[in-house]
């Protein structure tokens, strides 16, 4: 896993890239226990940052179990929207502040983090505590969240992308989705479901700046139409032919037969007009299925069809890998307790706690073999559950895209400064999406920063 040159620099950098969390984490004090971690009744509590995904507002509802099971541990939840909970997290771990005790991180973070020793490896925890079953681990998401052969976080779920869409107007339009579409099959069928007079856009993407936003979905395409983020000597690729093409396809089918003011919109958006029956067609997140029929107006649920991700003109399959895993953050002052939390939100037993607590179809998917066994849950997910296990085994992060690449990443590029770089071309892309740049323009200063950071960096001579 390739990190880069300069670590000091590079951390540095992040630091500069998350100051504004320093806002954030001001507000959270509330979270706050004494400095050995304990309240004044010798409790441990434990300080949890979380995404404000579905499957982790599940967690938050059903937490009275772990403390019912860990009498004399509380824990205390601060959940943020992904675009806040990056900053202020990276912050807290990176100057070691101590607020937090677990961190939610996504794959991208995992080898970073570790190498900075800003997490601590779980495979003592994980290797002892037989209950937790790690060898029942899909072995594609527990490779993303180690480093170094070692885990590092617990993968609370684990995720491909795939195709949602509308089996009745995909009927009423004359069209037919594959299992396996391309692009182009994608961009005439969204032509032809695309009915804004009543209100259907032909599909939603993500417009919304963010290397995790926007970029998630738009880094894909890229991948299938033979373009890269960086060639073998770390020069950007975002103003080649290929890269070009493809972003002006993902622009054009936006503003052509995507969602109204779509650079507004990150996968919250899409994922609510899914539901709602107000586009015809989603590309995003696997982990979604369950939350869009959980959420769904009765048309949409009886019409919900997958599809894989779509292939483009190179013919590269390219649905993203990622995972949200869970660390002990390396300042924690009880990680004994932080781990008995992992283990309870991350086993094969809170699975089926969700499950029957919540619905089958708010349990974390995509992390254990076992979760596909589950009788309740084969026939909750018979739709889609088989697609997410070969959308989570198709996918490459080592060999993303046509050429070969110096980086890991099949959405995103692992580097440290690829936060600063990702959400800078994403803010140019967003101006694409709007009108306010011509993809040429938005590309041109997407390359020229890119250089300068990576030269900056040491990895471009």
């Amino acid at each position: 896993m390739q990190i880069g040159p300069q670590r000091t620099k590079a951390a540095a950098r992040v630091l500069a890239v998350t100051a504004a969390g320093a806002l954030l984490a001001g507000s959270f004090t509330a979270c706050s226990t004494d400095n050995k971690g304990g309240t004044a009744g010798g409790d441990v509590t434990i300080n949890v940052a979380l995404a404000a995904n579905p499957q982790m507002k599940t967690a938050e509802s059903l937490i009275s179990d772990f403390e019912q099971k860990n009498p004399g541990i509380k824990v205390k939840f601060t959940t943020l929207p992904e675009n806040d909970l990056r900053p202020a997290v990276t912050k807290d771990v990176a100057t070691k502040a101590g607020q937090f005790d677990v961190a939610m991180m996504g794959s991208y973070e995992v080898p970073i983090w570790a190498k900075n020793n800003w997490i601590i490896p779980l495979e003592d925890y994980a290797t002892k505590d037989t209950a937790w079953k790690k060898d029942d681990l899909l072995e594609p998401i527990k490779d993303i969240v180690s480093s170094d052969g070692k885990l590092y976080g617990a993968p609370f779920y684990g995720s491909s992308s795939f195709l949602f869409y509308r089996k009745d107007l995909a009927q009423k339009a004359g069209v037919t989705i594959s299992q396996t579409p391309t692009w182009e099959e994608i961009a005439a069928a969204a032509a032809k479901m695309d009915d804004k007079a009543n209100g259907t856009s032909g599909i939603c993407l993500r417009g919304l700046p963010g290397w995790g936003q926007n970029l998630a979905s738009l880094t894909t395409v890229i991948n299938t139409f033979g373009g890269r983020w960086f060639d073998e000597q770390w020069q950007p690729q975002l103003t080649s032919p290929e890269t070009t093409k493809a972003v002006q396809f993902y622009v054009d089918l936006l503003r052509e037969h995507g969602q109204a003011d779509a650079a507004k919109d990150g996968w919250e958006g899409c994922l609510q007009k899914m539901s709602q029956g107000t586009t015809a067609m989603w590309y995003d997140d696997t982990v979604f299925a369950g939350s869009v029929l959980n959420q769904a107006t009765p048309a949409v649920k009886e019409n919900l069809g997958f599809a894989m991700a779509p292939t483009g003109p190179a013919d590269i399959k390219s649905g993203w890998l990622w995972s949200w895993g869970l660390g002990i953050t390396s300042s924690s002052k009880n990680p004994d307790a932080a781990w008995k939390f992992i283990s309870w939100v991350t086993s094969p037993e809170y699975i089926k706690l969700a499950g029957e607590k919540s619905g089958w179809d708010s349990i974390p998917p995509g992390s254990r073999t076992s979760t596909y066994e589950l009788p309740e849950y084969k026939k909750a997910t018979a739709a889609y559950a088989d697609l997410t296990l070969d959308s989570i085994n198709a996918a490459n992060p080592t060999q993303p895209t046509k050429d070969k690449v110096p980086y890991s990443g099949v959405q995103y590029v692992q580097i440290p400064e690829f936060v600063d770089i990702g959400d800078f071309v994403s803010q140019q892309v967003a101006g694409a999406i709007s009108g306010t740049q011509t993809v040429e323009e938005a590309l041109k200063k997407s390359q020229d920063y890119a250089t300068n950071a990576v030269k900056t960096a040491g990895y471009l001579k």
